[in-house]
């Protein structure tokens, strides 16, 4: 049974957090590389929708495990002609078949998911041969004094954000789970506090 704030307050906090400025400029830079058919992990509250581009992208399906969430993102903006479906579901254990989507897409996702290793290997198994994973998370910084801040704050900042950590590694957890990086930039977020603003994006596709 979920908390009362875990059902309405949650999700709007999420929804703010996730759709301010500097975070928006870096889903910005990855989303519209998607194409063919998209599996959005933790879609949330559909803030990514905007950025998607209808001429390179045939359909988007979001998973997430959050009513209220979903319930956000059914009512997000997107552009004309973006074909959506978003579901009940958790990254760690997904529903489609194997080699289904031509590219998956996970932003600020890997933060807050029970399992970071469960939930990249479904992505590899349900990418087709060739697609690609993008990716802009945040997680653990490079930095020793900020990653001791980082350790320091997180049995605080996790149960108020929705189960979101701050000491997760994202390129080398990618890697791990047999993905090749095309690309990656890794960097703190302007006018974030350093122990919430590594951030870490860019393209692998599947080893």
């Amino acid at each position: 049974m979920t908390s009362f704030y875990d059902r309405h307050i949650l999700p709007r906090v999420i929804g703010c957090a996730c759709g301010a400025g500097a975070i928006a400029k870096q889903r910005a830079k990855i989303v519209p590389r998607a194409q063919g058919r998209v599996l959005e992990l933790g879609i949330g509250g559909g803030l990514n929708l905007a950025f998607y581009d209808p001429s390179r992208v045939s359909s988007v399906t979001g998973v997430d495990p959050s009513q209220g969430l979903r319930d956000r993102a059914l009512a997000a903006p997107r552009p004309a002609g973006l074909n959506v479906e978003v579901l009940d579901g958790e990254a760690e254990q997904l529903s489609f078949e194997s080699h289904s989507f031509d590219t998956v897409v996970c932003t600020f996702t890997l933060c807050s998911v029970h399992q970071p290793p469960a939930v990249l290997s479904e992505a590899r198994r349900v990418l087709k041969p060739g697609g690609q994973f993008l990716f802009c998370e945040h997680g653990l910084a490079p930095d020793a004094k900020v990653a001791r801040w980082q350790k320091r704050l997180e049995p605080i900042w996790t149960p108020l954000a929705g189960g979101c950590r701050l000491t997760r590694p994202v390129g080398s957890g990618i890697t791990a789970a047999g993905f090749v990086l095309d690309e990656i930039q890794a960097f703190y977020m302007p006018k974030a506090p350093r122990p919430l603003g590594w951030c870490e994006l860019g393209v692998a596709r599947a080893a």
